[in-house]
C-alpha cells in the first residue's frame, strides 16, 4: 500500500506499509518520517547504527539521518513529509516538535505506545487513508491537519515518556530551542555560551534545565550534533578529512582529526576505513 499526495509547490505527503520497495519515494530529499512497526519488528541501520524496532515502537527520522532497511519480519508503517507540505520549523507553534521529535543529532527519539495511544494513531492513519482518496479544494488543507495531529500526538506520547511535567515545561521549550539553534549553527558556534547568549541565560542555567530533563550537557549536544555530521560526511559522501574540517567549521584539518578522535576514539580515517571494511 502507497498513498501519496503531491502539492503544485513540491510538497509530498506519503503514507505506506512497503517503503522498502519503494525506490522513487526513497530516493526523493528531504523526507522526515515516522516508522512505526505494527507487528513483529524490523532491523534497521541509521546512521549506521544498526538497531531493533519491536510492535508498537515508533521512531520519528529527520531528511538528515541515513535510514537502510537490515531485515523485515513484520508490518510497518511510514508516514512521510516533507517541508514544502508541512514545515515543522515556521510551524513550531502548533506542533513543538523541531528540536525534539526531529533534530540532526544521533539523538534519536523512539517510544513504545499503550494500547490507547495506538488507538489514537490507528484512528488518524485510517482518517488519512480515507482522505488521500478524496478529490475535491479541500483534500490538501484536510491532509495537513491529519499530519499535524499525527506530529502532535507522537509529541505528546514522547513528552509523557520523558516525564515533561506543566513544572518543566518552560525549561523543556529552551532545550527544544537550544537543540535547533545548535542545527541551525554548529557549523560556526561551538561554545555553550554562544548559545545562552541567543537563548539569554547563562551556562549554569542551560546545564541545569537539561540535568532536570535527563539530557545530555548542552556542550555534550553541540559535540554530538558536530560528531553526527562529520560521520555522515565520512560515511555517506567522498569528501576527504580536510573538505569536511572546512565544512564543519574548524581552523584546520589538525583541529577537527583531534576533535574526531577524543569524541570517537579513531581518527576520521580509521573511521572511514573500519565502517567500510563492514560492507
Amino acid at each position: 500500500m502507497l498513498q501519496q499526495y503531491h502539492t503544485k509547490l513540491k510538497g509530498t505527503l506519503a503514507l505506506t506499509d512497503s517503503y522498502l520497495t519503494e525506490k522513487a519515494l526513497q530516493r526523493e530529499k528531504g523526507l522526515y518520517k515516522f516508522i512505526w512497526v505494527r507487528n513483529g519488528s524490523i532491523t534497521v541501520e541509521i546512521d549506521h547504527q544498526e538497531m531493533i524496532l519491536i510492535k508498537d515502537e515508533v521512531i520519528s527520522l529527520t531528511h538528515l539521518q541515513h535510514l537502510e532497511f537490515k531485515s523485515i519480519d513484520g508490518e510497518y508503517l511510514t508516514l512521510l513529509f516533507n517541508s514544502n507540505f508541512y514545515c515543522i520549523y515556521g510551524n513550531d507553534h502548533e506542533v513543538s516538535c523541531s528540536g525534539f521529535l526531529f533534530n540532526g543529532s544521533s539523538h534519536l527519539i523512539r517510544f513504545m505506545l499503550n494500547e490507547q495511544e495506538r488507538k489514537e494513531l490507528d484512528t488518524i492513519t485510517e482518517a488519512l487513508e480515507n482522505e488521500f482518496t478524496v478529490t475535491d479544494s479541500l483534500q490538501e488543507e484536510m491532509l495537513r491537519i491529519l499530519l499535524k495531529r499525527f506530529i502532535i500526538q507522537c509529541t505528546r506520547i514522547a513528552r509523557n515518556r520523558m516525564n515533561i511535567t506543566r513544572e518543566k515545561e518552560s525549561g523543556f521549550e529552551i532545550v527544544r530551542q537550544y537543540y535547533n539553534l545548535v542545527d541551525e549553527h554548529f557549523r560556526t558556534k561551538k561554545q555553550v555560551q554562544d548559545y545562552a547568549d541567543m537563548l539569554h541565560k547563562s551556562p549554569k542555567t542551560l546545564s541545569n534545565i537539561f540535568s532536570t530533563c535527563k539530557l545530555p550537557s548542552p556542550l555534550r549536544v553541540i559535540h554530538e550534533r558536530v560528531e553526527a555530521e562529520a560521520k555522515r560526511l565520512l560515511l555517506y559522501s567522498n569528501k576527504s578529512a580536510k573538505e569536511i574540517a572546512d565544512i564543519l567549521g574548524f581552523e584546520d584539518q589538525a583541529s577537527f582529526s583531534r576533535f574526531f578522535k577524543n569524541i570517537t576514539g579513531q581518527s576520521a580515517v580509521q573511521f572511514r576505513n573500519t565502517q567500510e571494511g563492514k560492507n
